[in-house]
């Protein structure tokens, strides 16, 4: 199984209402590895993926949902180079 990388770009209500947990939580369960954190504009939430391509979609596919109290009103994924391996899934800031 080949492992990829993407960043994930959330924007929205997505600040404030446990989004990062929610993503933290949802890796895990896949078995991915990475790190969510807010930036500094308030209102967007990156995301370093890796693991086996369907996994990835799953979690892609679970934040755009988010946890209750968010909203997603754009995503954007990008594959990155995967590099060396992650470890573990981290909320970072």
């Amino acid at each position: 199984m080949s492992v990829e990388r993407r960043r994930i770009l959330v924007r929205g209500r997505v600040q404030g209402v446990g989004f990062r947990w929610f993503v933290r939580d949802a890796a895990a369960e896949l078995g991915l590895a990475g790190w969510v954190r807010n930036l500094p504009d308030g209102r967007t939430v990156e995301a370093l993926a890796q693991g086996p391509a369907e996994r990835l979609d799953q979690l892609v596919n679970a934040m755009r949902s988010g946890p209750p109290g968010s909203y997603v009103s754009e995503l954007t994924a990008s594959a990155v180079d995967p590099g060396g391996l992650l470890d573990g899934f981290h909320i970072t800031g």
